[in-house]
């Protein structure tokens, strides 16, 4: 009776230390071309820790150039044109910067440089922005590639011109 109980002991101590960690949270996003223009891709968002690794891949870009990518205030695409999701997404009323700055937008990312075939794609782990609750959650808002590159200094849009995509980022 002795063994058999503890047996039962043993048994619930290592389900009880099998416990599966939760699945880290998740978002995406189907970048659509806006009006009159081809480029479209996907993009994840993972939450690691702190950070949140973003992994973006657009196609039907310039051959050769560099595009701007940001996150902005809206999860909006309905206009035509992108700009519906308003400006970049700035919780902390930072001023437009280097996506590797402290003092940027949340929104702020690595431009897209494309290849010779008009595809491009980013992999970057950023602090800031959360797929998780709170002031700097990324879900629902939108994501935008634009036609220009981002000179990361020119505010509040670091001059990258017409939005060429746009989508929305949802949880899940």
């Amino acid at each position: 009776m002795k063994t058999l109980l503890a047996l039962a002991v043993t048994a619930a101590l290592l389900a009880a230390c099998q416990t599966t960690p939760p699945e880290p949270l998740r978002a995406t996003a189907q970048l659509q071309p806006t009006k009159g223009n081809k480029t479209l891709g996907e993009a994840t968002f993972e939450q690691v820790g702190d950070k949140v690794r973003v992994v973006v891949f657009v196609q039907g870009l310039k051959p050769g150039r560099e595009h701007g990518l940001h996150i902005h205030e809206a999860g909006d695409c309905s206009s035509g044109d992108g700009m519906s999701a308003k400006g970049h997404f700035n919780p902390f009323g930072k001023p437009h910067g280097h996506y590797g700055s402290a003092n940027r937008h949340a929104g702020d990312l690595p431009a897209l440089k494309a290849n010779k075939r008009g595809r491009a794609n980013v992999q970057i782990d950023l602090d800031v922005i959360t797929v998780g609750p709170g002031p700097a959650s990324i879900i629902g808002r939108g994501l935008i590639v634009h036609a220009d590159p981002d000179d990361y200094k020119t505010q509040p849009t670091g001059n990258a011109g017409a939005r060429i995509a746009c989508g929305v980022i949802r949880a899940g």
